[in-house]
């Protein structure tokens, strides 16, 4: 690891104060499960001159209900938001999705704000540079994907962004965009259908490098709404998601009245499912319905030689994730 100046903010201005004032690339810290490994494996092009601190900021770390929704501080642990009574009773597919992300241990380290501000996963981006040097995929200004040509199981069935394959690593950004939720930054407000990116090179959001998430708020659910989260892993525990998705349904009148449903582990960004949304509005959600929105969902896929398996997933967990919001 690299050498580099760590400061304990007290405040959001000072910590974007502090990201500004940096000479050389500077980053946050909320749990760092995500941070400390990619310091450790010299992970960046330009190794951080600074590292500031969010844990020692108050008032980052508030799950609350308002009249408009549920308010997550950006510092709230994935342990927190699973075992919230309030979370668990109204938005039961988030209280799922950080539930089912990484292992005990983790979720008491990792931050709700930090599960969705990860970078990208692929393990030639990823590949230590303790281990050999540097592997240059395209993330790493090298002039093309490594994992097309190479070993690609995990990778995109959706097609490439800037050339390269590597998936989102959420499982709780779908919770949110099924959810319609809004991310709060020290600069603006913004919806959850507009924040993940795989433009930037190495990150996965819109954030520029001084902006802090602050909170995450959740709209109040709607009348007979329900909301659901699925995880096709090697092991329940630990593993990243070789496909998830999450969907909140409303019925009203026995008829579907609004839906959202998201897959990740798919694509570059997580892919809100919108052919099967419009396949369910006016229609009494049926196992068969279900089925057919879960074809719907991976109509566009383009798998490559050795992930054609995760078409069949996704088709599938999309039909299981809908029927799951009617228990």
């Amino acid at each position: 690891m690299k050498r580099f100046n760590h400061f304990d903010a007290t405040s959001v201005e000072e910590a974007v104060s502090l990201l500004n004032g940096s000479e050389g690339p500077a980053y946050v810290m909320g749990g760092g499960s995500d941070l400390m490994g990619c310091l450790k494996d010299n992970l960046w092009m330009e190794a951080p001159e600074r590292i500031v601190n969010l844990k020692t900021i108050p008032g980052l770390k508030e799950i609350r209900v308002e009249d408009d929704g549920l308010h997550i501080g950006a510092l709230v642990t994935l342990t927190e938001v699973a075992e919230s009574d309030e979370v668990k009773e109204q938005w039961p597919g988030l209280a799922e999705a950080a539930r089912r992300t990484a292992s005990p241990l983790l979720r008491n380290m990792g931050t709700i704000a930090g599960n969705i501000c990860q970078e990208n996963r692929c393990w030639y981006y990823r590949y230590p540079d303790k281990i050999g040097g540097r592997i240059d995929c395209v993330r790493k200004g090298g002039k093309r994907c490594l994992a097309v040509p190479g070993d690609h199981r995990f990778h995109s069935i959706f097609g490439a962004v800037k050339k390269c394959i590597a998936v989102n690593p959420s499982d709780t950004a779908p919770a949110f965009i099924a959810l319609n939720a809004t991310i709060k930054t020290t600069k603006r407000d913004i919806a959850i259908d507009d924040f993940f990116t795989a433009e930037m090179g190495a990150q996965s959001t819109i954030l520029d490098r001084d902006e802090i998430v602050t909170e995450i708020v959740v709209p109040l659910p709607e009348a007979g709404p329900t909301s659901a989260f699925r995880k096709i892993a090697y092991r329940k525990s630990i593993d990243f998601a070789l496909v998830n998705c999450a969907a909140s349904v409303s019925v009203i009148d026995g008829k579907v009245a609004s839906a959202r449903i998201c897959l990740n582990g798919v694509h570059n960004n997580p892919r809100r499912c919108e052919a099967s949304e419009e396949l369910l509005i006016g229609k009494e959600l049926t196992e068969e319905l279900a089925q057919e929105a879960g074809k719907a969902a991976v109509a566009e896929a383009k798998p490559l030689l050795q992930n054609g398996f995760k078409v069949q997933m996704a088709q599938t967990i999309v039909g299981d994730t809908l029927m799951d919001c009617l228990k």
